[in-house]
C-alpha cells in the first residue's frame, strides 16, 4: 500500500475531458465541488472512517466498520483530497517546498484511510460486494489519480520547487525529486490531445487490472477438483483428506471431496497424491485455467492489458513499457534484467535435465512405462529426494508447528538479530478470526508499531503471500505503522495441529522481512517510507531475512516435535538442510520461465502489442528464451500471471531474482561478520530497513557493503555451483 494521498495518486487513478493549461484547475474545481455535493449526503459523523481511528496506532475499528460505509467514505475522500488539491495548485503565493510538496504530502487523509482497510479487505478477506464495489472504484481512483498529476497549474508549483531544489537537501530533496518525476512520469509536461489519451488508457487499465484479478476469484471456484472416491486420494494423510471433506461439504457437496488451486501451476497437493489420473485432472485444471475451458476466459485481458501498456510507454516517450517501468529502477532497462535471467538460463537447463533424469528413472525403477509428465514431477521428485536423502516430507513436517514457528522461529530470530520483541493484542479487532495482532516493541522497550498475521487461506482471500499496511510510518504526520502479512497456508481440520513444509517456514520468515521494512521505517515524510522503493529492491529485505530459517541457533529453538517437544534430530536436520536444494533446477526455471515471459508482454512495440493468440504468443515466447521445458512449465502461464496482469509487478517479476542477489550478497557478509547478532541487526536496519526511499537503493547498499553486489553468492545460495573452499 502506497504511504501517502500524493502516493495513491502516483499510484492510484478519475477522466474529465480534456481541458487546456488555462482552465485544468477549474474544471478540477467543478469536479471536486460535484464530488463533494454527492458525498456531503451520505457521510457523517457516524462512518467510522470520518475522523481518523481512536485505537493504538489508528488501528482499524473493525468492530464499527460496515460494507456501506466504503462507498461514502471514498467519494468524501476524494472530494475532499481534491479540495485540498485545488487550494494547493491555486495557491497564489511564491510555491514553495513547504506550501506545495509538503502540503500534498499532507493531504488526501481520509481517503488514504479507507482506501488503506478496504484494499487490505479485498485481498484478505473479499466477498461479492468487495469485488464489485472494487469494480466500481476502479475507474474512479484512476480519475482522481489524473485529476492530480495531470494539472497544469499544480506541476507548475511542483516544476518551480524542482528547479529551486539546490537549497534542498536531504529527504526534503529526495522528495521533491521523486514528486517531480512522478509527475512527469504521469504525463504532466504531455500536450492536451496526449493527455486526454492517458486518461483514457489509465481508466481501462485500472478497470481491465480489478477485473484481472477478480477473475481469478472466479477461477478457483470454476476448477474445484471433485473427487468421489476416497480411494482416489491414496497418499494423503487422515487429516488432509478430513480437510478435503470439509471443503466439500462447505461447497454443499457433502459426501465427497473438493480440492481447491492454489494461484501457481503446480499444486502443492501433486507431491503426495498416488493416483496419477488425478494428478493429471489437477494438473490440467491448474494449467488451463482462464484459456476459455471454462466460463472466465482471461485471454483477452491479456492482449489488451499488453496493448495498453505498450500504448501508454508510447505516449510518454518510451519504446515499450518495460523501459518506462523500469527507467526508475536499479536494473535501468529491460535489457539488463533479460540478461542477468538469460545468463542464469544454461546453468539452470542443465541442472534440470539431471533432475530429470533421476525422476525418470525412479519412475522407471517402480515399474512405470510413460515418460515424466509436469502432473509426475512433483510426485516422483519427492520419492527421489527420500531416495537420495531418506527424508520423509511428513515426518519433517511433523517438527514445523505453525504457533511454534512464528513464536520460537520468527520472533525469536528478530529477536535475536534486531533486539526487538512481539506482544499478542487481543483488545485491537480483526476482520477474521484466525487473524492474531502483535505489538512491537524495540530494544530499548520504546513500542515501534503493530503487526497482524494472516496466515491461513480462506474463500475470498486472493492467493499468494504479501505484507501491506493499514498505517504507514510518517515523523510528518506522526504515525506509528501498522503492517500486515498475508499467506495462504491451509488449516488443518478441527482439533488438528497445522503442520507446515520447510518452503512455508521460509516464505513466513520472507513476508515477515517485508513487514520489517515497514515497521522499522524512519523517515519523515510517508511517500518515501517502508517499502516505496523500487520493485526490484524491495524483496531484498524480505528474500536476506529467508536464511536466517536454516540458522542452527534459531532451528534448535523452533524446530521440535509438535507432540513431544523434541527438538528435530541431527540427523534428520541434516538431510532438511542437504536437501534445501534439491529441485532447485526446477524451482529456478519455473520461475526464470515466468519473469522471461512477463519481459516478452511488456518490451512489445505499440505496433506489435496487440496479441491475437494468447497461447500461441506464450509458447513461442517460451522458445525463444530457451525455457520451454515441456515437463517444468512456467510458475505462472499468462491467463493466472497475476503479478503482472493484477498486480504492480508488471515488467518486473524478474526483481525476485535481482533482489536475491542483493539478499545472497548481503547474509555472506554478514555471515562473515559473526551472522546472528544485535550488532549485524542493527547495521542491517540503519543502513537499509529504515531509509525507505529516502536515500538512492544503491546508495543504502554500498554504505551497508561498502561495495555493489555480485552475484557469486547467490548461485552459491541456490546451488547452482560449487561451493567456495577456503
Amino acid at each position: 500500500m502506497r504511504k501517502s494521498l500524493i502516493a495513491i495518486a502516483i499510484g492510484a487513478t478519475l477522466s474529465v475531458a480534456a481541458c487546456s493549461d488555462k482552465d485544468a484547475t477549474e474544471q478540477t474545481q467543478q469536479v471536486a465541488a460535484q464530488t463533494e455535493q454527492t458525498a456531503a449526503t451520505e457521510f457523517n459523523e457516524s462512518n467510522p472512517f470520518y475522523e481518523a481511528s481512536t485505537l493504538d496506532y489508528q488501528a482499524p475499528d473493525f468492530t464499527q466498520i460496515k460494507f456501506e460505509h466504503f462507498r461514502p467514505a471514498f467519494e468524501a475522500g476524494m472530494a475532499e483530497h481534491m479540495e485540498e488539491i485545488v487550494a494547493i495548485a491555486s495557491n497564489t503565493e511564491l510555491a514553495t517546498f513547504e506550501n506545495t510538496i509538503v502540503a500534498m504530502e499532507r493531504s488526501g487523509r481520509l481517503l488514504s484511510r479507507v482506501s488503506s482497510v478496504f484494499y487490505n479487505l479485498a485481498g484478505s478477506n473479499s466477498n461479492d460486494d468487495i469485488r464489485d464495489l472494487q469494480g466500481e472504484l476502479a475507474p474512479k481512483m484512476a480519475r482522481h489519480r489524473d485529476n492530480i498529476m495531470l494539472n497544469a497549474d499544480l506541476f507548475a508549483r511542483v516544476q518551480a520547487v524542482y528547479d529551486n531544489r539546490m537549497m534542498l537537501e536531504g529527504e526534503d530533496l529526495r522528495l521533491t525529486e521523486e514528486t517531480y518525476n512522478s509527475f512527469v512520469r504521469a504525463g504532466a509536461k504531455l500536450n492536451d490531445e496526449a493527455q486526454a489519451e492517458i486518461r483514457e488508457v489509465n481508466a481501462e487499465l485500472s478497470s481491465l487490472t480489478t477485473e484481472f484479478q477478480r477473475n481469478l476469484m472466479k477461477l478457483v471456484d470454476e476448477n474445484l477438483i471433485v473427487v468421489e472416491d476416497k480411494a482416489e486420494l491414496a497418499g494423503l494423510s487422515d487429516s488432509e483428506i478430513t480437510r478435503l471433506a470439509e471443503t466439500a461439504k462447505a461447497e454443499g457437496m457433502e459426501g465427497k471431496y473438493v480440492i481447491k488451486l492454489t494461484n501457481t501451476t503446480r499444486q502443492p497437493i501433486l507431491q503426495s497424491l498416488e493416483n496419477r489420473k488425478l494428478r493429471q485432472r489437477i494438473w490440467e485444471a491448474s494449467a488451463n485455467r482462464g484459456t476459455g475451458n471454462t466460463e472466465t476466459d482471461n485471454r483477452p485481458l491479456v492482449s489488451r492489458l499488453s496493448e495498453l501498456r505498450a500504448q501508454k510507454a508510447n505516449l510518454l516517450g518510451y519504446d515499450n513499457w518495460g523501459l518506462y517501468v523500469l527507467d526508475t529502477s536499479m536494473a535501468k532497462t529491460p535489457t539488463a534484467a533479460q540478461n542477468m535471467l538469460r545468463d542464469l538460463v544454461p546453468a539452470v537447463v542443465s541442472n534440470v535435465a539431471q533432475e530429470q533424469a533421476a525422476i525418470q528413472d525412479m519412475i522407471e525403477a517402480e515399474g512405470g512405462d510413460f515418460e515424466v509428465k509436469p502432473w509426475d514431477w512433483a510426485f516422483y521428485a519427492e520419492k527421489v529426494r527420500s531416495d537420495k536423502y531418506a527424508i520423509d516430507s511428513d515426518e519433517v513436517k511433523q517438527y514445523f508447528e505453525i504457533n511454534r514457528v512464528v513464536e520460537d522461529g520468527v520472533f525469536f530470530a528478530m529477536n535475536q538479530l534486531f533486539g526487538i520483541t512481539f506482544h499478542q493484542r487481543d483488545d485491537i479487532p480483526v476482520y477474521a478470526d484466525d487473524v492474531l495482532v502483535y505489538e512491537v516493541k524495540d530494544v530499548d522497550g520504546s513500542t515501534l508499531g503493530l503487526f497482524y498475521t494472516d496466515w491461513y487461506t480462506r474463500d475470498g482471500k486472493r492467493g499468494g503471500a504479501w505484507m501491506s499496511s493499514f498505517v504507514s510510518q510518517s515523523h510528518l504526520l506522526g504515525n506509528k505503522p501498522v503492517i500486515l502479512n498475508n499467506m495462504n497456508i491451509k488449516k488443518a481440520a478441527d482439533g488438528e495441529p497445522t503442520l507446515l513444509s520447510f518452503d512455508e517456514v521460509s516464505t513466513m520468515f520472507h513476508e515477515v522481512g517485508h513487514a520489517l521494512h515497514g515497521l522499522f521505517s524512519d523517515v519523515k515524510y510517508p511517500s518515501l517510507a517502508g517499502t516505496s522503493v523500487s520493485r526490484d529492491y524491495v524483496e531484498f529485505p524480505s528474500t536476506f531475512q529467508e536464511d536466517w530459517t536454516m540458522h542452527p541457533k534459531v532451528l534448535a529453538n523452533y524446530a521440535r516435535h509438535h507432540e513431544t517437544g523434541e527438538q528435530i534430530p541431527d540427523e534428520l536436520l541434516a538431510k532438511v538442510l542437504a536437501a534445501k536444494n534439491f529441485n532447485m533446477g526446477f524451482d529456478t526455471l519455473e520461475y526464470i520461465s515466468s519473469a522471461l515471459l512477463d519481459f516478452e508482454y511488456h518490451t512489445l512495440s505499440a505496433d506489435a502489442a496487440k496479441i491475437d493468440d494468447v497461447l500461441a504468443f506464450e509458447e513461442a515466447a517460451l522458445a525463444r528464451n530457451g525455457v520451454d521445458v515441456e515437463a517444468v512449465p512456467p510458475r505462472y502461464k499468462s491467463t493466472y500471471f497475476a503479478h503482472v496482469f493484477a498486480g504492480g509487478y508488471s515488467a518486473g517479476y524478474y526483481a525476485y531474482m535481482w533482489s536475491e542477489v542483493l539478499a545472497a550478497d548481503a547474509f555472506a557478509y554478514l555471515g562473515e561478520r559473526g551472522g546472528l547478532t544485535i550488532e549485524n541487526g542493527q547495521a542491517f536496519r540503519e543502513a537499509i530497513l529504515s531509509k525507505g526511499n529516502s536515500i538512492d537503493p544503491m546508495k543504502q547498499y554500498i554504505n551497508f557493503r561498502g561495495q555493489e553486489p555480485s552475484v557469486e553468492a547467490l548461485l552459491e545460495r541456490r546451488g547452482l555451483t560449487p561451493p567456495k573452499i577456503d
